[in-house]
């Protein structure tokens, strides 16, 4: 059974256990929750799921250094994906994704990301290149992104 952490609860993956962080479109809060849907779908691994999703963001928070709980959320997400096994990166169409984009390029070459970009992303080409150049396995949709992710969790 799968154990789902989200910030600010520390980061505790207790090896053996299998991670994976679910980086992707949240645009403060604007994006479909996606997340969820995968959280659902793999319910049954033996692992943890490191889903970014904070239960309580408040999107007026000033993103600065200055704010505690603002850094403490990219801290949180920088090293879970640092020790998650996998990476799944949705970029849901109807967003813009900034932070996603910025992501992709820190881990593109860690051999960890299952990429899914579907059409209409306002920046495929760009992700479908980085993908290519560093090896990231690109899928087109969250189906196959959650079968990917079970092959790697099999391995």
């Amino acid at each position: 059974m799968a154990r789902i952490l989200r910030p600010p609860a520390s980061i505790d993956i207790r090896p053996p256990e299998k991670s994976l962080f679910l980086a992707g479109s949240i645009d403060l809060g604007n994006a479909p929750p996606w997340q969820s849907a995968v959280e659902e779908a793999l319910a049954d691994i033996d692992g943890v799921i490191l889903n970014p999703r904070r239960h309580n963001w408040d999107a007026g928070w000033e993103q600065s250094l200055d704010n505690r709980q603002f850094v403490e959320q990219v801290e949180w997400e920088l090293q879970g994906q640092e020790v998650a096994d996998v990476i799944a990166m949705y970029f849901a169409p109807e967003t813009k994704a900034p932070v996603t984009l910025l992501e992709l390029g820190l881990f593109a070459r860690s051999g960890k990301q299952i990429v899914c970009c579907p059409s209409g992303f306002w920046r495929k080409g760009n992700i479908d290149v980085v993908c290519k150049k560093y090896g990231a396995m690109q899928v087109s949709s969250l189906e196959e992104m959650i079968a990917a992710i079970r092959r790697r969790f099999r391995r």
